[in-house]
């Protein structure tokens, strides 16, 4: 008898099981830049000059940029030129004490030098070299000055006489001196978001160019000195300028010769009276 054999095949199913994948996506917020900024003019930027306001600031140019004096510039008038769309910059010497204005009891008889000019009575140079002594009475004066800029809402300062290393200053004051003083003035208006202008001090330009937002000097042409103001150009940054109509003669120093070449660099030229009042003799645009 054969007995025959079974075979029982068991089949066990296989379950795969798929575990999912979670993918987390990061995303970081942008956060708001918070670097100051402050009026930065290109060539061409058009202006008016007038630090000589009595009777009043005429405000009817059409002009970007209008520069007035710190202290006798109302704040009506200000109010007046933002109105209008005008950028406000506001004059002081930095480096000559005025007797006339109402901070000089705040000078010591220490900063002060010799007279400027006799042209310019009342009016000393000052000792910058005391700039090294951050707390010094220079520096909060000057200070003090820049805060009044920013009370009146002026957009930046234009600080004057800040070259008295290449003048009569009787305080032995070297280009070193002037180099760190006037970093230091740059450094205090941005830190206040103030724009700043370089005025004159020519020899210094190309250490001082990336500190300062603008050029602004007097008779370059005359003194055959207006290629050392390109630097502020080739940076994108404007220069502006006058020359005086009392110094014009029967050469080169006349509106019709200057302004097609001072154009053609992108400067922003005036020529104006000694007094740089409301009167604009000629603005270069127009040639």
């Amino acid at each position: 008898t054969t007995t025959p054999t079974t075979t029982t095949t068991t089949t066990t199913p296989t379950t795969t099981t798929t575990t999912p994948t979670t993918t987390t996506t990061t995303t970081t917020a942008t956060t708001p830049s918070t670097e100051p900024s402050w009026w930065k003019p290109p060539p061409g930027t058009t202006w008016q000059w007038q630090i000589s306001s009595p009777p009043a600031i005429d405000t009817s140019l059409d002009v970007d940029m209008y520069d007035i004096d710190l202290f006798d510039a109302t704040q009506q008038t200000i109010d007046q030129l933002h109105n209008d769309g005008r950028i406000v910059i506001c004059y002081f010497s930095a480096g000559s004490l005025e007797d006339w204005r109402p901070d000089r009891d705040d000078f010591d008889v220490s900063l002060m030098g010799n007279p400027l000019d006799p042209q310019w009575p009342g009016e000393w140079w000052l000792d910058i070299s005391q700039i090294d002594d951050d707390t010094s009475a220079l520096a909060r004066i000057m200070r003090a000055r820049l805060d009044l800029a920013v009370s009146k809402n002026c957009d930046g300062v234009e600080p004057d006489n800040i070259d008295g290393y290449t003048n009569d200053n009787g305080l032995g004051l070297t280009a070193e001196h002037q180099r760190v003083y006037n970093t230091w003035l740059a450094a205090e208006a941005h830190r206040r978001s103030l724009s700043i202008g370089l005025k004159n001090d020519l020899d210094q330009v190309s250490e001082l160019v990336s500190h300062f937002d603008w050029a602004l000097n007097e008779q370059c042409w005359q003194y055959n000195e207006c290629d050392r103001l390109d630097p502020f150009v080739n940076a994108g940054k404007a220069v502006f300028g006058v020359e005086y109509v009392e110094e014009r003669d029967n050469g080169s120093n006349k509106p019709e010769v200057y302004c097609p070449v001072l154009n053609a660099k992108r400067f922003s030229w005036l020529e104006m009276t000694y007094d740089l009042d409301s009167t604009v003799v000629t603005d270069c645009r127009d040639i």
